[in-house]
């Protein structure tokens, strides 16, 4: 039997449609890469041991005449640390994230800027995910709000403030809910990339962090907590230096940050700091 739509989720599902439909318009300008990302600190909850990761990556990001698109889709393969439902093999994880910006200047003629602010936009967006272990999440998440794009002489800085509502499932034996809709929250984000020289080397400093709040009770009844992940890199042109074609290969080193993983308290696991080894394929 299909499952109604809740009508608090109908408003920001029909703009998430509008913002969707619109990213289909011929892009102005794009840019597209295959990464790697390595570490050996990474953390599962409930797992007191580090896990050793590797981490294949596909970005799209490209522009069109009312706004742009960001796609990132990551397959993240772990050690045993991190076993397989079934096995002692590694489990392997599938996380796909798209967002979607209307700048708002452009339907008025000119940008809505204020400050350091240079334009305005109304971001919505998913994330989904499934990894084959024994607890076998399956995320799905929807997030819309505004976005304010400062005003820097290179690169972006956005900050976001949005609404988010997220669904999850547990297969392990000791939820006491296999499938669960957690409580709406919001969630600000900021993004960047930058790039800049050190005398003659090409570099950029890029990244996210989000801060999530709390959505309600987990799949056991807990009360989830406030949620901060911050990813960030510091990239060396190499395509540049070595011959002399520029925003091709990067190569350099990044970090993980993550306080009560998933939202998760109080156990083994659910914080993160991460050194990463990174490199970037850009076509």
């Amino acid at each position: 039997m299909p499952q109604r739509i809740s009508p608090r989720l109908m408003a920001p599902a029909l703009l998430l449609g509008g913002l969707i439909a619109g990213g289909a318009q011929a892009a102005t300008w794009s840019d597209t890469f295959i990464g790697y990302r390595y570490g050996t600190q990474f953390t599962e909850p409930g797992n007191a041991h580090d896990v050793e990761k590797h981490v294949l990556q596909f970005t799209h990001v490209s522009g069109y005449s009312l706004g742009q698109n960001f796609l990132n889709l990551d397959v993240l393969q772990s050690d045993s640390a991190d076993p397989a439902s079934g096995g002692d093999s590694g489990a392997t994880e599938a996380y796909l994230t798209y967002r979607h910006q209307l700048h708002l200047g452009k339907f008025g003629g000119e940008p809505l800027a204020f400050g350091p602010v240079k334009d305005v936009a109304l971001t919505g967006g998913f994330d989904l995910n499934t990894k084959n272990t024994t607890f076998a999440p399956r995320k799905r998440l929807l997030v819309v709000g505004p976005t304010l794009k400062f005003d820097v002489p290179r690169g972006f800085v956005d900050l976001s403030l949005f609404y988010a509502h997220e669904w999850n499932h547990c297969g392990a034996s000791f939820c006491d809910v296999g499938e669960i809709e957690f409580d709406p929250y919001y969630q600000i984000n900021l993004a960047w990339g930058l790039p800049f020289e050190a005398g003659s080397v090409p570099l950029k400093f890029q990244g996210f962090y989000n801060y999530n709040g709390e959505k309600g009770e987990d799949y056991q009844g807990d009360d989830t907590g406030a949620e901060q992940l911050m990813r960030t890199s510091l990239m060396l042109d190499v395509g540049q230096l070595a011959w002399g074609e520029s925003n091709q290969l990067w190569a350099g080193v990044g970090y993980e940050y993550w306080r009560n993983k998933f939202g998760n308290q109080d156990k083994d696991g659910v914080d993160t700091d991460a050194p990463t080894l990174q490199l970037e394929w850009h076509f």
